[in-house]
This record gives structure tokens, sequence and C-alpha cells, in this order.
């Protein structure tokens, strides 16, 4: 199916079968806050990479009037959770109109389309229910990213599954709906429903997982969900007929494998772990592994990328200090402390979950206060990232950093971790910190900007990590704990062997080998392109799971 759409290029041959991509966030600028971590910064770097590979695709997706949360600090420089009502003047009103039935009432839904000049972007359209037909519950559905009412997050995903299957048909069809994971399932029940035949709702619909945590895998009430609109109107028998559930809870991600064609992990390793985790289930879907990746040219500073094509070690180097020395305007600004470019420069930055363990380096606060004050080789660490702001577990953890940066001058806490923060940090980083409990990251993507920007990977190999790294020459490993060990005991081994390799290795070379050091940063840089470009993420979905 090439079906006619609303795309200012003819698409390249190799890309020409029409794909609707359903994503509940996207990164795509700072300007345009309706994300909240990695899913969106994927979907922000393939809308990228789709328009500059001319891909006949679409994004759809939610105009969230409050985004996920502004980051801002307490009177003592602790987190602060603000909702701020964001206007974007720059996305286009459209003619389109959807109305989806949510709790048996009817939600209205109204289309706004980010244009492709105006980001360098695929066209995205952006769905709301804050419009005047409707009522004031209906009108907060699009409110907030990831909403902690569990009505209001069934009715997110009723408006962008249903909702944006509508808007799709209404721009001439798709022959395939990406999920961007399963945010967008009722999607599947509205093809169901108006195509009357499973193999058929297969035949046009595709899946990514993005995680192996529970909480990113939902298990609903069926009840609860056919109640509020969920099935798209289809009896209950019949959605338990087609996704094989029949069980006192419906897992949203075995329903999704079993009504797509193909599905894909977001590393090699995620997907063999996708496969472990769903692979004695029936009649799902095959899992393949495609690896996530991040747009080299939105991230990459343009003169780090020409002084490494020139092998001009100078102006490298030159760039790098200037970069440092950018991010330390921040780290000034928010907390009034002065880092100095000489001095190595370790960065935590990314959501902060549990798993991801912000606080390793503080396992054995001895040996950490003794690496902060000894003067031979100085540290400074900067940590960053979005709790969600309704996990007191994490945001007690982002506090409790804050509260350590009171004792020590040259540890900071920066709030406001969106695209221009992200390239901030990434930019000015010596040392890119990756730190999880090896196989709960399905990717993390990051690192990969980081690395296009000059930062040596400091990492845990996990995620898209074991496809990249070589020890000592393109980042430096952290050696894997006793997989058999408890989640504390691999805790305390991960950070006796991140102690040592920075008092080690890390230090020694940035200080005694600058040599060394710089070729670890050029081989890292050269290394991660173009393999972790997002072209190749959009070109292989077209490969792998659009034309198979």
């Amino acid at each position: 199916m090439d079906s006619p759409r609303p795309l200012p290029w003819e698409p390249d041959p190799r890309y020409r079968k029409a794909v609707a991509y359903f994503s509940m966030e996207y990164a795509i600028d700072q300007a345009l806050k309706i994300y909240a971590g990695g899913l969106g910064f994927l979907a922000g770097s393939h809308m990228r990479s789709a328009h500059d590979l001319q891909q006949n695709l679409i994004g759809i997706g939610i105009l969230w009037k409050y985004g996920y949360y502004d980051q801002v600090r307490q009177d003592d420089q602790c987190m602060r959770v603000q909702f701020i009502r964001k206007y974007y003047p720059f996305l286009q009103p459209t003619d389109l109109r959807a109305q989806v039935s949510v709790n048996g009432h009817p939600v209205h839904i109204r289309v706004l389309r980010l244009a492709p000049e105006t980001f360098g972007t695929a066209p995205v359209y952006l769905l709301t229910t804050d419009i005047p037909e409707n009522d004031y519950l209906a009108r907060t559905i699009t409110h907030r990213l990831y909403d902690t009412e569990p009505a209001t997050r069934v009715a997110q995903s009723i408006v962008l599954g249903i909702g944006g299957a509508q808007v799709v048909e209404q721009l001439g069809g798709a022959a395939i709906h990406h999920l961007n994971e399963a945010h967008a399932l009722p999607l599947a029940f509205h093809l169901l429903a108006r195509l009357g035949d499973v193999a058929e709702v297969r035949r046009r619909v595709v899946f990514t997982t993005h995680t192996p945590e529970k909480a990113g895998n939902e298990e609903s009430d069926p009840q609860f969900l056919h109640g509020m609109g969920y099935f798209a109107g289809l009896p209950l028998e019949t959605v338990r007929q087609a996704t094989g559930t029949d069980g006192a809870l419906f897992s949203h991600t075995l329903a999704a494998l079993r009504l797509a064609a193909r599905a894909n992990g977001v590393s090699r390793l995620h997907a063999q772990v996708a496969r472990d985790m769903w692979g004695d289930q029936a009649g799902i879907c095959p899992i393949i592994g495609i690896t996530n990746a991040q747009n080299a040219r939105f991230w990459q500073d343009p003169q780090l990328r020409q002084a490494l094509h020139t092998d001009d070690d100078a102006a490298l180097v030159a760039r790098k200090q200037a970069m440092k020395r950018a991010l330390f305007e921040e780290v000034a600004d928010q907390t009034g402390k002065l880092f100095d470019p000489q001095t190595l420069t370790l960065v935590w930055a990314r959501r902060f979950a549990a798993y991801k363990r912000a606080d390793l380096l503080l396992h054995d606060l001895y040996r950490f206060n003794r690496l902060l004050e000894q003067q031979e080789r100085p540290v400074q660490i900067i940590w960053a990232g979005k709790p969600f702001p309704f996990d007191q577990t994490a945001v007690d953890m982002f506090d409790q950093l804050v509260r350590l940066t009171w004792r020590h001058p040259r540890i900071a806490v920066l709030t406001g971790y969106e695209i221009r923060l992200s390239r901030l940090l990434k930019q000015g980083a010596d040392i890119w910190l990756n730190t999880p409990q090896r196989l709960r990251e399905a990717s993390g993507t990051s690192g990969m900007t980081a690395a296009m920007n000059g930062a040596v990977n400091l990492t845990i190999c996990d995620g898209w990590v074991p496809e990249f790294a070589v020890d000592g020459h393109n980042c430096l490993l952290i050696p894997p704990a006793d997989p058999t060990g408890d989640a504390e005991a691999q805790r305390a081994e991960d950070a006796l062997q991140l102690m040592e390799l920075l008092e080690n290795r890390a230090l020694p070379m940035y200080y005694d080998q600058p040599g060394r050091w710089l070729q670890l940063m050029k081989q890292g840089m050269r290394d991660v392109q173009p393999r972790f470009d997002s072209d190749r993420l959009a070109h292989q979905y077209y490969e792998l799971m659009y034309n198979p």
C-alpha cells in the first residue's frame, strides 16, 4: 500500500511503504516539551532520520498541555515538581478531527501538525482533548504525560491508539502501524473491529518493546479496560480469543506480541532478554533486535566532528575544553560552584530509576570521600536526571545527592534534564557513567550521544554497550558482577569494580597519559558512528520490520 501522504517530498523508493508511527512521547527540540526520557529521545531521533532519508512515515503523538513536568528547586535546592502550561504557536492547526468513547462518554479530539521544516522531522500529528467541545474531565486526558490516575492513563491510550488510527485513516491510511511501546495498543482493537480478522490486523501492526522492567510491562483488569472503551467496542470474549488471554489480568505487552506481525527489542541483548521473558507464551510474533540509536546531525557538536575528521588533535582538545566551560557555566548558574575545565569530570545523567543506580558511587562512602578529597588527581562529578515526579523513592535519592553536594565543592546536581541540558552534559563530560544493574537496561542511548561528543563511556556492559565496547580501546568497561548473586551482592561487586577502575585506570590515564586518553576518546567517537546513528535504525525498521 503506497497511500498518498502529507509529505513535502517524494518518498525514496526504498521507503515507499506508508507507515504510521505511534509514540506517547517525542523528544525533538527543547522548545517542545512532550517527552519524559529515553522512549521520547529515541522517537525524536527516528523522526529526524525519517525526514533526512525521505521515508514515507508520519508520527502520531499527543500534545501534552503540561508536558511531563518542569524540574525546579525547593528553597534548599532539593527537587520540586512544577506543572507549567505550555503554548506552541509553531504547531499548525489542522481540519483533522477524531472522536473516541471513554468510559461510555464521547471525547472529541483535535489535531495539530508539527511541520517537517520546523525542526527537520517527518510530519508529526499531535492529538489534544483540551478543547471547548469536551467537559473538564475529558479535557484533562491530554494534560499530563504519564498521569498517575489509572483511568486517565487508559484514556490516554484510547486517544493515542483509537483517535490516532482515525487520524491516519483521514490522511490516506497506512500499510504499517508501528507501536513504539504498548501505549497505543487500542489501535489494534480498532483495526480488529474494522477488519474483523486477526490475521489482517497482524499484517498491519509491528511493535517495539523497550524494557524488561515490570512497571513498563503493564497489566490491568480486563473488565476495567472493557468498561473504559479500551477494546474499541469489541466484546470481551472476542478480545480474549484474539489475544489469547483469559486470566484475571490483561498483559498489554503480551497482547501486543500476539497482535503484531513482528516485534523488536531495542538492543541485541534486550531482544534475547525479551525472548526469554515471553518466548514460552504461545502465539507471540518473532522478536528481533534493532538497537536504538540517536541522530548525530542533531546531537554531535559540528566543530568536534570536523576536528576528528581532519585528525586535528589540537582543535579537538581545544573544542572539548570550550564545551566543558559551557557546561560549567550552567553548573555555576544553578549551584554557585566554579568547576575547573582542566579537571577530570564525570557525569551521570539519565532518568532516575532504582535499577539505574545513580548512587552506585556512594556505596563505600569512605572511599568516595577519599576520591573527592585527594588533590593529586582531582575529580569533579555531576548528576542530573528526572525521577518520575510521584516516585518518592527516586525523588529521595535525587535529594540525597543534592544534600551531599553541600559538603563538597567539586560535586553538583543539576535540575532541568531536558534536551538542552542533556546536550551540555554530553558535550562537557570527560567520562559518561552508566551503572545499571545488568540485564535491566534495555538499551540506554545516552552513552551514544556522549561518545559522539568525546565523552568516554565508563559503563556496565548492558543494553547497547556489548555491540560497541572494546575495553581500553573505545571505552572503559566495569567487569560484570556474578549474575548468580542477589541485587545487593551485585551492587557491592559493581561498586568495588567501579572505584578500582576510576582510581587505577581512568585517573592515571587522564592525568599522566593524555595522549592515550585522547586516543580512547577519539576511538569512541569513531566507533559510535554510523552504527549508532539513527539513520541506520530508520533504515533497519523498513528493512526488517516494514518490508521483511
